[in-house]
């Protein structure tokens, strides 16, 4: 989603700005733009497209300084142009803000400021808040004085979400930042410098300290530090976190892609994931971020998994393992969806928010009401110090390391071992899962990295056979049991990726339906492991063909049945049933990978897509 970097300190604004700007260009965006603050006021700089765009703006008409604000936006309130671009400014320029999320009062906003004599240049809703602190700052009714109190004014107009920076002539010197439900976090330099951003990766170059604002924070950002207050202005601490990850993780290392190197990462990442977590011979696993919640979790009479996309499909493969291994009754909901449907929580409910970044707004509000009516709540993220990370009771790390790349990969999969742990770690506590057959789940886990790194071998023949396939306009994806959510998931990658249509179905309902679609021209994806369901994905691959669909089927290593029934075969290392949907979506990744590379299409930036989706 956009990005938000904002520097004060002796360095040239900016390079440090831009900079901090490209390494957020994995969000997802679409127009970026700076604002320089000198003794001359304020210079703005903004360009529709890519940030290089910008950056030669800002060589050939360099703007000096020490502090300024930079962002990327991703167009929600009018289209890409530069005049949507941020950051906003006033009429007279001596106001700047830039702004992510989404103000839902902006109209009204808008219709009041235009009467008092306010002229819009933009589509945005962002243009409300610098016209609204502009007229606040000069109307004075209110004992305005200073940028923060006007800030602090006019956030409380606003209705929506945002993570804003502000900076002003008529105080100079200060950046103030607000925040309710769009992340924010200052980066704490030497030497009199102080950073902003929407995410660490934009500051990690010049500090690893930072402090994550809370919803409801505002901070002043000034050549002496920092300060932080509360809505009725009462001043709070928040603590420093270090940020633990290197540079280097968001770099492509030697790849030619950030997704191609995420998903060359997954042995190593899967070792990180369960580092310290297995206990092969008690059959258990320790959570530490669990610790305390024992008598709660052997209590849990229902379990509500929360999340979208690609974290939504990693939370079905939950549900299959919780109900299959602990016998906990299970369901999966669309976040965007369950906040809006007066959800029915009951005594002894657990809710589990599943997301990357930790900021997936959709996600973040479902938790919250699932809080609200009385249930526990549990997080599943990968990134530390991340809001849904700050507001569950307890939950668990990936240690994935940092995910560039638009589509999750790596992430997924260690989405995935972490459900299979927290699913483990129940079963034993409720008495469902006996020692024997959780050592041998445990065992399975263990082997994992190095099986991934197997199939990953596959890469140049998963190539060719993209390949073959890069010109077709549809796919069908099928799978059963704990590989139908693999199935969702290898569609999606492909149609994030590649913009070719893709299905997953479950292999049964395919003959409720889709099998109309069904000819020479329509490649069938099917994800047929030797499991417990293998006779009935063999007897819906029969049906496929005799309608003359293209079968790619994704098999246990050696089966002989299959190898001489399908077009084209992947073959996956056998496993425990419950890991097949790991080791079927490694290859389903590197298949998307190069289907959309052959097509030319923007693999770590697809169109119209973000990294973290904080706006619903």
């Amino acid at each position: 989603m956009c990005g938000i970097v904002g520097y004060i300190g002796k360095q040239t604004v900016t390079d440090v700005l831009i900079d901090g700007l490209r390494r957020l260009e994995y969000r997802g965006y679409d127009s970026a733009g700076v604002a320089v603050a000198n003794g001359d006021g304020i210079k703005v700089r903004r360009r529709a497209g890519k940030l290089a765009e910008l950056r030669e703006s800002v060589e050939e008409e360099p703007i000096s300084g020490t502090y300024g604000i930079g962002h990327t936006r991703w167009a929600t309130h009018g289209p890409p142009t530069e005049r949507n671009a941020h950051p906003h400014v006033s009429e007279k320029g001596d106001f700047a803000v830039v702004h992510n999320g989404i103000v839902e009062n902006a109209g009204p906003l808008r219709k009041m400021l235009k009467g008092r004599g306010h002229e819009f240049t933009s589509d945005t809703d962002t243009e409300v808040i610098v016209h609204l602190i502009e007229e606040i700052f000069r109307d004075g009714k209110n004992g305005v004085e200073t940028l923060e109190h006007a800030v602090e004014v006019a956030i409380d107009q606003l209705e929506g979400t945002f993570g804003i920076a502000v900076i002003s002539t008529h105080d100079p010197d200060k950046i103030v930042v607000a925040r309710l439900g769009s992340p924010l976090l200052i980066g704490v330099g030497e030497n009199g410098e102080t950073f902003v951003a929407s995410d660490a990766a934009a500051v990690i170059a010049h500090t690893r300290d930072v402090v994550y604002l809370d919803d409801g924070d505002m901070a002043t950002i000034t050549r002496d530090g920092y300060s932080i207050t509360r809505s009725d202005s009462e001043s709070v601490d928040r603590p420093v976190d270090h940020v633990d990850w290197d540079l280097d993780e968001v770099e492509r290392g030697g790849y030619p892609h950030f997704m191609l190197k995420e998903i060359m990462e997954q042995p190593e990442t899967l070792r990180e994931t369960m580092r310290g977590r297995l206990l092969e011979d008690e059959g258990t696993v320790k959570l530490g971020g669990l610790q305390g919640m024992d008598e709660e979790l052997a209590e849990v009479k229902r379990v509500v998994i929360l999340a979208c996309g690609t974290s939504w499909h990693s939370g079905l493969i939950g549900e299959y393992l919780l109900e299959d291994i602990a016998r906990i009754p299970t369901e999966v909901e669309y976040a965007s969806e369950f906040r809006y449907r007066r959800p029915v929580i009951e005594p002894g409910t657990l809710a589990i928010a599943i997301s990357q970044s930790g900021e997936t707004a959709d996600t973040l509000w479902a938790l919250r009401e699932a809080k609200q009516q009385g249930a526990t709540a549990l997080g599943i993220v990968n990134t530390v110090g991340s809001t849904i990370a700050r507001e569950t009771d307890a939950g668990v790390y990936l240690h994935a390391g940092p995910e560039i790349g638009v589509a999750s990969t790596k992430a997924f999969t260690s989405q995935v071992v972490v459900l299979t742990l927290m699913t483990i770690h129940m079963g034993r506590l409720r008495g469902t899962l006996s020692k024997a057959r959780a050592r041998e789940i445990v065992r399975a886990l263990g082997r994992l990295p190095e099986q991934v790194g197997e199939m990953l071998e596959l890469d140049d023949a998963i190539r060719a056979l993209a390949e073959e396939y890069q010109k077709h306009r549809n796919f069908l994806y099928l799978g059963r049991g704990y590989n139908f959510p693999s199935a969702l998931e290898g569609a999606l990658k492909l149609k994030e990726i590649s913009y070719i249509h893709a299905e997953g179905y479950p292999a049964a309902e395919m003959k409720h339906g889709p099998i109309a679609l069904i000819d020479d021209d329509m490649p069938v994806v099917v994800i047929a492991p030797r499991d417990a369901v293998y006779e009935k994905v063999r007897s819906n691959i029969d049906e496929v063909q005799a309608r003359g669909g293209k079968i790619i089927a994704v098999i246990s290593e050696g089966d002989m049945d299959l190898l001489k029934v399908a077009d084209h075969v992947i073959q996956i290392p056998k496993t425990h049933d419950a890991l097949t949907p790991i080791m079927a979506s490694v290859p389903l990744q590197l298949l998307a990978y190069h289907i959309a590379v052959l097509r030319g299409c923007d693999v770590d930036q697809p169109r119209n897509l973000a990294k973290s989706v904080t706006v619903e």
